[in-house]
């Protein structure tokens, strides 16, 4: 097997959408998943370490990823995560804002990764969630310096646990990494009283070298161990719904930089991607040919 440069660690999920007067609709998601598929998208080799069941959920998820490029590391298994896919009801308010209900496992047993990585990202359910947060957090413990890791807590409260023990499992995984990426909604919930500014640079103090904060239609900004301050605006658009936005800005991040681009360029390329998303269902973020048109426009 080819080494892809790029390894994401994670859950996959099934979204099943659900809006008032319309029939429930089924999108392949998970925010590591997302991630990946992003990056697929825009032309990154990338192996997905995540868990799927072989049933139909499974296997709409599989029929998703692998044509895009994504390269499963794991094969799926009738005893992966249960005896089922792990699934979500995810219900859109009257702005598109998504609220989740989940139906999940995460049991990533312990073992090294089949490829070696050059950059590893790690997130949400499955970076907190036991038994398999363990072996995560026991991968990019063993491929911390050997290879740069990324962080997006992307925080599903109802997941989380308590509150104290949730900060201090993100705040391991902050300290692991040489980029952050998390919504001012996520650092609400995990710092309540504190600005998005303030948690941010909380998080520097832990060792990335990068934090940025996604604001919704507010744009994003980052920041960096050297002291700076970048802000990326975010163009008005339509919104259908925000699924799989973050993870559009997430991608799109990894993408700019590892293709040279510098971090001003980068939260521009990440924040246009995520306003693409946004303007039609489900985590559909934008392949290489529509983000060059949009960046252009």
């Amino acid at each position: 097997m080819t080494s892809p440069h790029f390894v994401v660690i994670g859950e996959c999920v099934a979204d099943v959408v659900r809006t008032d007067g319309a029939p429930d609709t089924v999108h392949p998601g998970g925010s590591p998943a997302n991630v990946a598929y992003g990056l697929a998208r825009l032309g990154e080799p990338v192996g997905l370490l995540t868990e799927l069941a072989d049933d139909p959920y499974g296997r709409l998820i599989r029929a998703h990823l692998e044509p895009a490029g994504v390269t499963l590391l794991r094969e799926p298994s009738a005893a992966a995560t249960g005896p089922r896919t792990p699934s979500a009801v995810v219900r859109l308010d009257a702005e598109g804002r998504a609220h989740y209900t989940f139906d999940i496992g995460w049991t990533l047993p312990a073992g090294d990764l089949p490829v070696p990585p050059g950059h590893l990202h790690i997130g949400s359910i499955a970076a907190v969630t036991p038994p398999g947060a363990a072996a995560v957090l026991a991968l990019v413990e063993r491929w911390h310096g050997r290879a740069t890791v990324s962080y997006d807590p992307n925080v599903r409260p109802a997941l989380m646990g308590e509150h104290a023990e949730a900060v201090r499992r993100v705040e391991r995984c902050v300290a692991l990494s040489d980029l952050v990426k998390a919504s001012d909604e996520d650092l609400a919930w995990l710092y309540p009283g504190r600005t998005p500014e303030e948690a941010a640079h909380h998080w520097l103090g832990l060792g990335p070298a990068t934090v940025a904060v996604t604001r919704g239609p507010a744009g994003a900004f980052a920041l960096t161990a050297d002291g700076r301050r970048i802000e990326a605006a975010a163009r008005p658009v339509r919104v259908a719904d925000t699924v799989g936005a973050g993870d559009a800005f997430t991608a799109a991040l990894l993408h700019a930089r590892h293709t040279g681009a510098d971090l001003p360029t980068a939260l521009t390329r990440a924040t246009t991607a995520a306003t693409l998303t946004v303007t039609r269902p489900g985590a559909t973020p934008p392949d290489t040919v529509e983000l060059a048109a949009a960046l252009r426009g």
